[in-house]
């Protein structure tokens, strides 16, 4: 190629040079785009990304202790960034890699940016089959990389120095998009990240990416503000998308406006605060009493940022009005289609303030309003109860989420994944900002908590950053508590042990399958037991604390509900991480709402209990539906 200046670099030496001099623009705001890389060294990229690294110390490098984790952490970092800054993550060929599909798959679904970089198999393959090399008998042009193409939203393997000249704009153009990003892999073959090619200069000079807030055609906005007025129980499911794209005063000013009240998802719990009179709070299967009673009879649905998830949606059984319809306001065309609504594709901030203004002069009728208001006081209500429960001799785990709701400050995160927790954290956690509430759901990946909560963290320093986890996410992946400690970088860590996983042990218990296989006991006779064996079974002697004093952490055991109130209080007046140990009881659960969550029981079953619970199934799953109007 002509050019009038070149420098001889490495592929891996331009890669960086290249990544170091990415930003992002919004409302006239500049970032840089990365803030550096995770990862683990190996023969796959020691030498290659590993010296380009090393020679470029403003690009920072944290060494994790698990590929999964890394990727976890960058995708937290996103996600409390607003999707306006990331991390690439780096990892050898082989085991290290494919640790990383997880997490690509957990960012991914969650529509948040993570560059991927796996080392790769030898280009020039001479020297094949090298180690942790999967052989094809098809193809010499295949490896592990390949698994990350179903869950990359751009993937490409580098054979050349010189393609990077057009691989990694497209990796940019994706990942900055906010309708098409999440991972984005680019494998790197260990050989060619050592090659070295002149590169043009100017592809190293500092680029900015705009990202545009898309209006909505004019016409479709129209048309919304028409079905708006002409609904009688019109109401608002908040999605990620209200948070991502800034819209939650907006969000505040237009439900002021109009009384049209909000349920929110997980993604968007924040999008208002919880103390207003129309955050009718969670909606579907983990959902509030008052967005369930409102969304059974809603006549419209306003879905701003959603992608409808069976949760949001208690598998198609939230919305029993015969005449329900659907406006679904998104940046993603893919979603805005969805439930055969109207499709309004543009920026949830701008296409909110447009449609506001169409609908000036408009407001519900005031008995709705009042309605919504009710219900929302008498949620409000419902919540502090459970959060005053005092049960005896283990606490609940509604209390506990009372404690630290109460204790962990207005300006904190609070960050979870997968268990029970989630869903009961949906229900009654109290959010005070949109950032207050940081659940990945998307994925409920076990082990993204604790590092998620580190990428969070570095993200916002000044907020104290509080992780929940269970035993069982625990035993998973808590190994970036290490990395937590050697960066200095001060967690909350608060370890519910409820003595196995308790979340699908209470699906199981609903299913008729009496729990088996969801508690940490030693078998009986030699096989592992239901619930029905009471405690005539010895649980697993496994010592929390120990283990998390072996990584480093500072650690407090508890046993009564105040011991835990004092130990979150000593935790914030430490500047280093803590982890709070506690038993919960495993048993007791926040209540249902009337909603549901269709999980298949078996047709035919020797077990009395399944059978019956098969009943049950089929007459809930009566109630789902199919939108098509």
């Amino acid at each position: 190629m002509t050019t009038s200046a070149t420098v001889r670099l490495t592929m891996a030496q331009a890669l960086i040079r290249f990544l170091k001099n990415q930003y992002v623009e919004k409302d006239g705001v500049e970032t840089p785009f990365f803030a550096g890389c995770f990862g683990i060294f190996g023969h796959g990229c020691v030498a290659g990304v590993g010296e380009a690294l090393l020679s470029n110390p403003d690009f920072p490098y944290y060494q994790v202790r698990n590929e999964q984790g890394a990727v976890h952490a960058a995708t937290a970092y996103a996600k409390v960034k607003n999707r306006l800054q990331t991390f690439a993550c780096l990892s050898s060929i082989g085991p290290g890699a494919t640790n990383m599909i997880t997490g690509a798959a957990t960012a991914t679904i969650n529509r948040l940016p993570v560059l991927i970089l796996p080392g790769d198999i030898f280009a020039r393959r001479n020297v094949a089959p090298v180690l942790q090399q999967l052989e094809s008998e098809h193809s010499q042009d295949i490896s592990v990389n390949d698994c990350f193409k179903p869950v990359s939203r751009y993937w490409d393997r580098i054979n050349r120095p010189d393609q990077l000249l057009t691989a990694l704009p497209e990796a940019m153009r994706v990942l900055t998009s906010p309708s098409e990003t999440g991972a984005v892999t680019l494998a790197l073959p260990q050989d060619v990240q050592t090659e070295a090619y002149d590169y043009p200069i100017a592809f190293f000079r500092k680029r900015v990416w705009h990202i545009m807030r898309n209006r909505a055609d004019r016409t479709t906005l129209q048309r919304a503000a028409e079905m708006i007025r002409a609904a009688k129980k019109p109401m608002i499911v908040a999605g990620g998308g209200v948070i991502y794209a800034d819209a939650t005063e907006t969000l505040r000013a237009f439900v002021d406006a109009t009384g049209i009240p909000v349920g929110e998802t997980m993604a968007g719990k924040g999008s208002l605060r919880w103390e207003h009179p129309l955050n009718l709070g969670a909606i579907g299967a983990t959902g509030a009493l008052a967005a369930n009673r409102i969304a059974k009879d809603a006549d419209l649905v306003i879905g701003i940022g959603t992608r409808y998830s069976d949760f949001t949606t208690a598998s198609k059984t939230a919305w029993q009005n015969p005449e329900v319809r659907f406006i679904n306001i998104n940046v993603t065309e893919f979603d805005a289609g969805k439930h055969h609504g109207l499709a309004v594709v543009g920026d949830a901030r701008e296409t909110l303030a447009e449609l506001g203004d169409l609908l000036a002069g408009y407001a519900v009728d005031p008995a709705y309003r009042a309605e919504a208001k009710r219900l929302h006081d008498a949620w409000d209500a419902e919540v502090q109860r459970i959060f005053d429960i005092r049960l005896s001799p283990l606490p609940s785990q509604g209390e506990l989420i009372g404690v630290i709701n109460e204790l962990a400050g207005p300006d904190a995160i609070l960050l979870n994944a997968a268990g029970s927790m989630p869903g009961d954290l949906h229900k009654l956690w109290r959010a005070t900002h949109p950032k207050n509430f940081h659940l990945e759901y998307g994925y409920s990946c076990m082990g993204y908590e604790i590092a998620g909560g580190l990428g969070a963290k570095l993200a916002a320093p000044e907020r104290e950053v509080f992780v929940i986890i269970g035993d069982g996410t625990w035993l998973m992946l808590s190994s970036e508590l290490v990395t937590a400690v050697q960066l200095g970088v001060k967690l909350i860590v608060l370890l519910w042990d409820n003595s196995g996983f308790k979340s699908i042990g209470s699906l199981s218990r609903s299913l008729g399958l009496d729990g088996f296989g969801t508690r940490f006991i030693e078998p009986k006779g030699g096989v592992l037991v239901g619930d029905s064996a009471g405690d005539a079974v010895k649980p697993l002697q496994i010592d929390y604390a120990m283990n998390a004093r072996s990584l480093g952490a500072n650690v407090i055991e508890c046993v009564t509900r105040d011991d835990y109130v004092a130990a979150i209080k000593a935790a914030k007046a430490v500047d280093r991480t803590t982890v709070i140990v506690i038993k919960n009881d495993r048993l007791y659960g926040v209540p249902g709402y009337e909603s549901w969550w269709d999980v298949p029981v078996p047709e035919v079953s020797e077990l009395e209990s399944v059978r019956a619970a098969r009943e049950e199934y089929e007459e809930m799953r009566a109630n789902e539906r199919y939108f098509l109007e």
